[in-house]
């Protein structure tokens, strides 16, 4: 048994796996680690040969070895382009590919070599790739630099696969708490479908950073 997988079985939490496999339909390869867990061990590994190791060792066999990996990415020095490329198609759920993103700080803190990322993930056929282009753009770049750019993202995607679609409906909201002015406009013209539409509105009207009068002006601009 590998270094990582067995630290993985050593912190094995039974419960938690019937728990966890709630939240991530479909994945039937659940060792049960807790995110903290996966995270700290991801940290303790990286940089050193048998992180090195384990980055090259694609595909996994369970899930918790890709959360590992993509937490590790976060705290692997240098450019992690090539390395996150070759990690992306084996990423096969909403769990990984988000907190893979939210660790990825020092990787975005480059914007602009990091939207080159972004925009080729976007294009992709890949569920999850597609996903973690558009979770990307909701932690690092719905600012007034690049909300032009984020818009324009959202507006051309164009699929029915669930966990895409509700990733650009969170994105939108997002939007709508940071950039209002310039992403109200694409549900008062009615740029998006139907679903992305009302879904982005439900979940603006969720965020308590939106004053309630807004809210209820977003709530008239719902498509029946």
């Amino acid at each position: 048994m590998n270094i990582i997988l067995d630290e993985i079985y050593q912190n094995q939490d039974i419960e938690y796996r019937a728990f966890h496999a709630r939240l991530v339909p479909n994945v039937n390869n659940l060792i049960g680690l807790r995110g903290p867990i996966a995270k700290k061990i991801a940290k303790k590994y990286a940089n050193t040969s048998t992180g090195t190791d384990f980055l090259n060792s694609l595909p996994h066999v369970y899930y918790e070895e890709n959360l590992i990996h993509g937490y590790m990415l976060g705290f692997t020095k240098g450019d992690i382009t090539s390395l996150l490329f070759a990690f992306l198609p084996y990423v096969d759920n909403w769990a990984v590919c988000d907190s893979m993103v939210g660790n990825l700080k020092a990787f975005f803190k480059c914007k602009e070599k990091a939207q080159e990322v972004v925009k080729i993930a976007l294009a992709s056929e890949h569920t999850y790739m597609v996903r973690f282009g558009l979770v990307a753009l909701l932690s690092y770049y719905t600012n007034p630099e690049y909300i032009d750019f984020v818009l324009e993202c959202a507006l051309k995607i164009s699929s029915e696969e669930y966990y895409i679609k509700m990733a650009n409906a969170w994105l939108i909201s997002v939007c709508l708490v940071k950039e209002y002015e310039k992403t109200i406009v694409l549900l008062e013209q009615k740029k998006l479908d139907k679903w992305t539409h009302n879904k982005s509105i439900q979940k603006a009207i969720e965020s308590y950073r939106i004053d309630n009068k807004t809210k209820d002006y977003l709530r008239s601009l719902k498509i029946k």
